[in-house]
């Protein structure tokens, strides 16, 4: 009696202690390692109990014949090698070898985590019943197949009936489609010689009214070559006037256009120079008042220390002075405390403006962030690594299929690097009138070691990521999204996106109307 599906039983599997629990193989590890020895197996899975790894194993094999091959193979190959299943019940036993056998009834039965799993994932069968079964379902599948035939054979021959009825029905149609040409024919045999005579009858007719009218026209022309002959001279006269009139029409219209447009053009640069001068006026006024305020403020404090000094020596009438000026000092003080809040006002409203401005260019990053790059408004990553350089330098290394995998896993790696705030390979140069400026370190070893190892591609989209991710967010470190101007490679102004926002809306209106 054998389990079914076919299953065979790895074990004293060598297992460690880590952090308290055992942990052995993994089940992919010896599945390769079963594949390569041409056993074939669909999986391996390693049994696990409260303490970690069992050091037990059960490998699942195909529920077909070639499956119980590869099983019986499987068991042969590790009782060569005195590794099967008498070996390990035996006190012959080694530590760190493995043992393997097909898993029978005792094993289905037996208590533990073997049983469990043998009674959770199959059942019971003999070759014999194995085979049984299969005839069974082969005998089966052989009647079904005869009733289906046998359907099918029905269908074909109501078929058939119905194309017989098609068939001389079309016949039918077809006989009567050619009476109906020939009787067509025949009506239009005879409209064409109606038609024929009709039109000599008229042609005759039509000559004899073609003759009359030449003899007019030439009686016409006759007649129009004098009168062409008499209006000649007056023709070339007329035409010279009217010329002449147009011409003069068309100068005057012209000077007229010209002059409108003269004076519309010195009236725009009049009203412009006239507000800049007013604007000029304007802020003059404002920065003489701010300083005429301050100097007022300035010689009304130093008048009054004059006066406080005067105080002491007992004069009344400097007293009375020195009252008057403190009182037009907090006047002025006053009112250059009202000149600071409309300045503070104006830098407020400005900041606000600014706020707004901000928030509206969020909101278009959030409107384009799922927009295709193909659109030359949309939103770039900033401090993202680009993989295909990744992909052109892993296929130069590695085959076809490990290239997609380690170029995805190269990429993460170096998209860790950047995040890293411990990695900061820049330096700071001075130049001789004391301006700082900070460039890249060429010289870092992990950039060295890319350029080095992956080539030209992969170093220059690190820099070009390690230099936005300086730019934008040299602190946290993490990708920030900025709207782009994909065309110019920059970021893109406000306006940008606006009117590309309001292009799109109107393709979708047209398309939706």
């Amino acid at each position: 009696m054998f389990v079914h599906p076919w299953k065979g039983i790895i074990a004293n599997i060598p297992t460690t202690v880590q952090d308290g629990k055992h942990v052995g193989e993994s089940g992919r590890k010896l599945r390769e390692d079963l594949t390569e020895k041409g056993f074939n197996p669909l999986r391996v899975q390693p049994l696990w109990n409260r303490y970690g790894h069992s050091g037990f194993a059960i490998v699942e094999f195909k529920k077909e014949w070639d499956g119980f091959n590869n099983a019986i193979m499987f068991e042969k190959s590790f009782e060569m090698e005195h590794c099967g299943k008498k070996d390990y019940n035996s006190s012959r036993r080694q530590r760190g070898k493995l043992y393997a056998w097909v898993a029978r009834e005792d094993d289905f039965h037996s208590r533990g985590l073997i049983g469990d799993y043998l009674r959770r994932n199959g059942d019971l069968k003999t070759v014999s019943s194995k085979e049984a079964e299969e005839q069974r379902m082969a005998s089966k599948l052989v009647v079904t197949l005869s009733n289906t035939l046998e359907t099918k054979n029905l269908r074909l021959k109501e078929m058939e009936n119905k194309y017989n009825e098609v068939s001389q029905s079309i016949s039918t149609l077809m006989e009567q489609k050619d009476e109906m040409i020939k009787a067509y024919n025949e009506e239009s045999k005879k409209m064409q010689q109606n038609a024929h005579d009709h039109f000599k009858k008229i042609s005759l007719e039509h000559e004899r009214i073609a003759q009359h009218f030449c003899d007019k026209k030439r009686e016409l022309e006759q007649r129009e070559k004098e009168l062409f002959q008499r209006e000649a001279q007056n023709e070339a006269a007329t035409k010279n006037l009217q010329h002449d009139k147009m011409m003069n029409e068309r100068a005057a219209f012209e000077q007229k256009k010209m002059d409108e447009r003269m004076l519309k053009l010195a009236e725009a640069q009049k009203r412009e120079k006239e507000k800049l001068h007013r604007k000029i006026i304007e802020l003059e006024k404002q920065l003489d008042t701010k300083q005429a305020l301050e100097l007022e403020i300035q010689g009304l404090r130093g008048a009054l220390q004059v006066m406080q000094h005067m105080e002491r020596d007992g004069d009344a009438e400097g007293k009375r002075k020195m009252e008057a000026i403190q009182g037009e000092l907090q006047e002025k003080e006053e009112e250059m405390g009202d000149l600071e809040d409309l300045n503070q006002a104006l830098i407020i409203k400005e900041r606000k403006s600014n706020d707004e401005l901000q928030d509206a260019r969020k909101e278009l990053i959030i409107t384009f962030k799922d927009v295709s790059t193909r659109a030359y408004i949309g939103v770039k990553r900033m401090g993202e690594l680009d993989i295909k350089p990744f992909q052109t330098a892993a296929k130069r290394k590695y085959s076809a299929v490990e290239a997609d995998v380690k170029s995805a896993e190269l990429c993460s790696l170096w998209q860790d690097y950047l995040r890293d705030p411990s990695w900061h390979p820049f330096k700071i140069l001075t130049d001789k009138e004391g301006n700082s400026k900070e460039i890249l370190d060429e010289e870092d070893e992990k950039l060295i070691a890319v350029k080095t190892e992956f080539g030209d591609e992969v170093y220059t989209a690190v820099t070009m990521a390690l230099a936005q991710m300086n730019e934008y967010n040299p602190s946290g470190r993490y990708i920030v999204p900025e709207l782009w101007n994909f065309n110019e490679g920059r970021k893109a102004t406000l306006t940008e996106g606006v009117q590309h926002l309001l292009k799109q809306w109107k393709q979708y209106k047209r398309r939706r109307h």
